[in-house]
């Protein structure tokens, strides 16, 4: 439960409402490795802690990355911290993407807003490892083409082989690309659905449409996966707050497969 003090070595402002810190630790040790779609516990003193997946790359040596939304009191603070500011740390935590499961098979990567930043790590390793998987897809919605996060890793991944469709809700000047929600991406698609494994991150609203049109396609629960982060607290499983049934959703998730919470998403957050 003890925090791990990191020092903030960049700040960078990705749209309006988001920045992404690079930290390392205060005392100069080695980071946790980490796996792709686990979280860590970000605590800002005196103000509170919250759950927060990592954004960066497995394989970025002595640097931790989040990519934060400012919308409370925390994650504002955080977006509001400068070069050498100290903030704590706990994790990593919780379950993984299945990437290296997936190895020889297709990926169909869909994410919504903030969404892309618990799947980036996923896209970094692909990158690295592009001979390993089949056809790779990614598909992103965002707000409006300013709210388009890290533009130039999507040009960057499009070189990696990856199939890269970008669509947002409002167009705005300039904007050529398609406008509408991400599962209109979809139906015009070209994959094999009985090779195909899916990763999901977004609205919770945006992953159950865009699960009904995989479905539609022939892509079964058991190969889709999602990232639920309903009301983490302590991140260890001892507080109960994010607990489904038998199941924490901070130890057993965030990262699970859809067909062991299809029952929740009849539930409502509360």
């Amino acid at each position: 439960m003890q925090p791990r003090l990191y020092r903030v070595t960049r700040v960078r402002r990705e749209i309006r409402d988001t920045c992404t810190l690079d930290m390392e630790p205060a005392d100069g040790s080695p980071i946790p490795g980490f796996t792709p779609g686990q979280f860590n516990m970000l605590y800002v003193f005196a103000v509170g802690e919250v759950p927060i997946s990592i954004s960066g790359s497995p394989q970025a040596g002595n640097q931790l990355v989040h990519t934060v939304r400012a919308v409370g009191a925390v994650s504002r603070r955080i977006c509001s911290l400068k070069k050498g500011d100290l903030l704590g740390v706990r994790g990593p935590y919780g379950s993984h993407w299945p990437v290296a499961e997936s190895s020889g098979k297709g990926l169909i990567i869909a994410a919504g807003g903030i969404g892309l930043a618990p799947l980036r790590p996923v896209l970094y390793q692909v990158q690295a490892q592009r001979e390993s998987f089949g056809q790779v897809i990614l598909l992103y919605g965002a707000r409006s083409p300013s709210d388009i996060l890290f533009p130039r890793e999507l040009e960057r991944w499009k070189l990696a082989g990856v199939e890269v469709k970008v669509t947002v809700d409002r167009s705005a000047a300039g904007w050529s690309g398609p406008v509408g929600v991400v599962t209109s991406l979809i139906p015009r698609l070209t994959f094999d659905p009985l090779n195909a494994v899916a990763m999901i991150c977004g609205p919770e609203v945006m992953m159950r449409f865009t699960i009904v049109q995989l479905n539609q396609r022939g892509v079964t629960d058991d190969r889709i996966f999602i990232s639920m982060e309903r009301n983490m607290k302590c991140g260890i499983g001892f507080c109960g707050h994010c607990q489904y049934g038998p199941s924490f959703i901070c130890q057993d998730g965030p990262v699970l497969p859809f067909s062991r919470v299809r029952n929740l998403f009849g539930v409502r957050e509360v």
